[in-house]
């Protein structure tokens, strides 16, 4: 079972379901308004994460990004549209 964090945006719509059907089967989201958010640990059973960059503010996103690498869970950034998101997923890393 693969599992997601999204943090960002209010609303996912249909992005969920979109998410199962990419073999994601728990999607924990977090809108990320809040400034406790710099304080909130990541789940340990995450496979992934993915800030949606048009809802978050950068100091966030830097603090999310250094807690997914000292955990080592891979990040992705994108847009809350369901191309970009589909993109990020697919894209192939640059070792």
């Amino acid at each position: 079972m693969r599992s997601m964090m999204i943090i960002g945006g209010d609303h996912l719509g249909q992005i969920t379901k979109k998410l199962e059907g990419e073999g994601f089967k728990e999607v924990i989201h977090v809108s990320g308004r809040k400034a406790q958010m710099v304080k909130r640990d990541i789940p340990q059973k995450v496979d992934i994460i993915l800030v949606l960059t048009d809802f978050i503010n950068h100091n966030l996103s830097g603090v999310i990004k250094r807690k997914a690498q000292e955990q080592g869970i891979p990040i992705r950034f994108s847009k809350r549209s369901w191309s970009s998101i589909y993109h990020e997923l697919h894209k192939k890393e640059h070792v």
